[in-house]
């Protein structure tokens, strides 16, 4: 009996120990989960706009990644991707645009939430090759509501917890998301850095490190503090500037006429990483669309980031870009 019930016990270790360990790292900011305990859920991914009269958006600061992409007329979107930390409050939500599963592809399966788009970019989403699963308001209604107070379309609200519920009925899978960047110690090149500046054709966006926080603050050259609806400024850990090929589509975007725009995002090309006061010169490389992009210095030592969440901007080659030591 005895015998037995040790051969139990055994059998049972055994089957724990190869049971696959949760994480207990956020994958998509290498920090520890603010509930102890990283979700069991994918990432999700949501389309957010950056109009002046978008503005101030709320739930941009509970999100681990920001993409930065240019689209047509020389405005910018965000994909605010989510995953340890829920936003109660996601707004205001606007549609997609063809590059966005570029962007998005080295994290794995994912929920992408958007407010339509021009049908080759639906198409692409709804696709059996396709990452994206579409949670997005044609096909998770309910997981979206209007803010009376902003005019429409500016005004398109949703949640994380609204959509995570969308993606659980429509039997989406749950698999967390594969991490694309690697955290770690500072480097030991790099030089110091007060602020970097993008030069968009319509603004200036400004990002400006604060040592007693240990953030790097966004603001705009033409309103100031970049806030959100609570007050609260938007910040990042880290800031990674991405010097990219920009050029149209065939598919026309708008009652304009205007053609959306593509980005190449394989290859190579050059980029700064700006983390813990510091900036980190050099290029990124992305060999495959399924492979992480990589930060390399001119010397040729890999570049990593600060734990946290991080801002990727994604410029148009050309842009000017000033760093302020």
């Amino acid at each position: 009996m005895r015998r037995a019930r040790h051969l139990r016990r055994g059998h049972l270790r055994q089957r724990a120990a190869l049971r696959p360990h949760p994480p207990t790292l956020c994958p998509l900011t290498g920090t520890r989960p603010p509930r102890g305990r990283v979700p069991r859920r994918p990432a999700l991914a949501v389309k957010v706009e950056n109009l002046p009269l978008a503005r101030p958006q709320w739930g941009l600061d509970k999100a681990d990644i920001v993409f930065e992409e240019p689209v047509e007329g020389g405005i910018t979107r965000f994909i605010a991707v989510y995953q340890c930390q829920g936003a109660a409050r996601i707004e205001p939500v606007r549609s997609g645009r063809l590059v966005d599963p570029k962007i998005l592809e080295p994290m794995g399966r994912m929920l992408f939430a958007y407010a339509g788009a021009i049908q080759p970019m639906v198409d692409e989403v709804r696709s059996r090759h396709s990452l994206l699963s579409d949670v997005g308001m044609f096909v998770a209604t309910s997981a979206y509501w209007r803010d009376p107070a902003r005019p429409v379309p500016h005004n398109l609200v949703t949640s994380t917890s609204a959509l995570y519920a969308a993606g659980t009925a429509l039997h989406y899978p749950s698999k967390p998301p594969t991490a694309i960047f690697s955290y770690g110690r500072p480097a030991p090149g790099g030089t110091p850095a007060a602020a970097v500046s993008i030069f968009d054709p319509l603004d200036v966006t400004t990002w400006t490190w604060r040592r007693d926080t240990g953030l790097w603050y966004r603001s705009y050259s033409d309103t100031g503090p970049a806030l959100q609806g609570d007050g609260a400024q938007i910040a990042a850990s880290n800031v990674v500037v991405m010097l990219v090929e920009q050029h149209p589509t065939p598919w026309v975007e708008d009652a304009t006429g205007t053609h959306e725009n593509d980005l190449a995002l394989k290859g190579r090309g050059p980029a700064w990483v700006f983390r813990d006061g510091r900036q980190y010169f050099g290029h990124w490389e992305r060999p495959k669309l399924d492979h992480p992009t990589v930060f390399i210095e001119q010397d040729g030592t890999r570049v990593t980031l600060t734990p946290g969440n991080t801002w990727v901007e994604l410029v148009p080659d050309g842009l000017r870009i000033s760093v302020k030591p």
